[in-house]
């Protein structure tokens, strides 16, 4: 079966295509229309669908709207309430209901020649669902917990996969929701809602939990599989913080009261969905998944033995999990992802062309992981473009930013880099067979979903990696599955004696990661970053700035 996937209703439009059963391609489209989210999750943006990510998917695979088999949307309307019954105070949300009613419309006219009788709706959570059973490695039995801001009538769902069955064990009914009420504390931090959660986890290593206690008495678990989380009186625990003002110690301790109870309260439903199963794997999916330092307590504490996390945990997902669970639902043998990298890449002759017609400088050394290596030992910062985009939040070396691990200013001068917040944290990059001589927590961990202890020995001399609390974000790299990336850490390893480089996303604070060849060369044009290595090819910066249009032309000359 050909399926495509789409979400749109919420944010992080995305689209993604499985074809017999296998991930062929998925992205979202704030990479294709540089807006970041794709989209503000208002009722008035509901209709806005992925179009440019649909259209590369079908195009990745060669196939035509009308070939396709069904189209998976992860949303039912049939299942929701009116926003008045949830609790949830939003008059508009008939708007939204009604844009997801008339989606097999909008997309008829989105992709010419689709049959709006393809278009099959796909609840939320089910498809966030089956976005983490369907497409953990191992996966044929597993239990699953969805955790996010809302769906049609819940913000949350146990499971568990039996083969090719998803089967639902529990829901919590809106308006109680983990996702909204850590939604509403990033509002009253300052930081923008629905987009910069993962500020306030980062905030929360600043901060002491004082205000749990106090926090308890509105979100707790229930005992049953579900849970109570509303009503938080926020302005009574702490003043807000204005969007441009300095945090203060009470801030940081909110964070940590919040994050601290979050945590509680997830490892109570982690409890209890294994006493239903007595499974092995969990599989996590839904915004809330992407709070690694929660993730990393339940691996650590949790019942189950191995816990799994779909990379793109938030709405993003759900466009795969729709395109999954019809896929087993008709009968197709689901194959576990292999890896994040489903996006969109270009050959080394498209890249040189994408160079030449910028006339940039640029050389094709003979090993690009080499030149990168010796450019990080001597301290530089790399823009590093390879292969096929990250479907996700995280990058995965891919479209990632390198630095130096072992100079503790390299953590500020990234986040001045980006343009972001000094509390902010940046992430090591390891060998996965070097990881646990560094890194104490759950291994491997190749989407960078769990922080880990920094082993005591290593903190002096990895310190641009260690957050303010010992931990750290840790991607884990397999040899095998990511050769070139595993070159360049053994080459820097050979340099400098250190196993780990630095590495977060290749963007600015506010905007989408670079996806395409423009987008690199804007981002490194931009910002003061020493080498862009894209492809087999590396920019440097001195040349980029002081060549003359005849030098330029004679570098490229040599480079063919």
């Amino acid at each position: 079966m050909r399926i495509l996937g789409i979400n749109a209703l919420f944010h992080d439009p995305a689209a993604a295509l499985v074809v017999d059963g296998r991930v062929v391609a998925a992205a979202e489209e704030e990479r294709f229309s540089r807006r970041k989210h794709g989209k503000r999750p208002v009722p008035f943006s509901a209709w806005e669908l992925p179009e440019k990510a649909a259209g590369w998917c079908l195009e990745r695979a060669g196939l035509r709207p009308q070939d396709l088999d069904a189209v998976a949307y992860s949303f039912d309307p049939a299942l929701a309430r009116p926003a008045d019954r949830m609790g949830l105070d939003d008059p508009w949300d008939h708007l939204r209901l009604a844009y997801a009613r008339e989606a097999p419309g909008f997309l008829r006219t989105a992709l010419p020649g689709l049959d709006p009788e393809a278009v099959r709706f796909v609840p939320h959570h089910m498809a966030h669902a089956a976005s983490g059973a369907f497409a953990a490695d191992g996966a044929d039995t597993c239990s699953v917990l969805v955790l996010d801001g809302r769906g049609e009538r819940a913000s949350h769902l146990a499971a568990r996969r039996v083969h090719h069955r998803l089967e639902p064990l529990a829901a919590q009914d809106l308006p109680h929701s983990l996702g909204l009420v850590y939604e509403e504390l990033t509002e009253h931090l300052g930081f923008l809602r629905s987009s910069d959660e993962f500020k306030v986890m980062a905030l929360a290593s600043y901060g002491r939990p004082r205000m749990a206690e106090e926090l308890r008495r509105y979100v707790y678990p229930t005992g049953d599989g579900g849970f109570h989380a509303a009503g938080v009186p926020w302005h009574g625990l702490c003043p807000p913080r204005g969007p441009q003002e300095a945090w203060t110690q009470d801030h940081a301790d909110l964070a940590a009261s919040a994050q601290a109870v979050l945590e509680e309260t997830l490892l109570d439903l982690v409890r209890w969905l294994h006493g239903q199963t007595r499974d092995p794997l969990l599989t996590l999916a839904g915004g809330v998944a992407l709070n690694c330092v929660a993730n990393a307590r339940i691996a650590r504490e949790g019942p189950f033995s191995r816990v799994w996390v779909q990379p793109a945990a938030g709405d993003a997902g759900t466009a795969l999990g729709g395109a999954l669970l019809l896929a087993a639902g008709g009968g197709d043998e689901v194959v576990p992802m292999d890896g994040a990298d489903l996006g969109r890449d270009w050959s080394d002759a498209e890249l040189g062309a994408w160079l030449k017609t910028a006339a940039v400088p640029f050389e094709r050394p003979p090993d690009i992981a080499e030149t990168v290596a010796e450019a990080l030992a001597g301290n530089a910062v790399v823009a590093w473009f390879q292969g096929r985009s990250e479907y996700g939040p995280r990058a995965l070396g891919h479209r990632s930013l390198l630095a130096h691990p072992g100079h503790a200013g390299n953590l500020e001068r990234l986040n001045d880099v980006k343009g972001r917040e000094q509390f902010r944290p940046v992430a090591p990059m390891v060998l996965a067979d070097r990881a646990a001589e560094v890194f104490t927590g759950q291994l491997p961990s190749p989407y960078m979903l769990f922080v880990h202890e920094v082993a005591p020995e290593w903190r002096d001399r990895i310190p641009a990696v260690v957050h303010v609390d010992g931990t750290a974000r840790v991607q884990t790299v397999d040899r095998v599955a990511e050769p070139l990336v595993a070159r360049m850490l053994a080459e820097f390893e050979r340099r400098t004696g250190l196993p780990v480089v630095v590495n977060t996303s290749l963007n600015t604070a506010g905007r989408p990661m670079v996806d395409d060849p423009r987008d690199a060369l804007e981002c490194f044009g931009s910002t003061p970053v020493d080498l862009l290595a894209i492809g087999p090819y590396a920019v440097r910066r001195g040349s980029f700035f002081t060549a003359d249009s005849q030098d330029s032309q004679s570098v490229r000359r040599s480079a063919r």
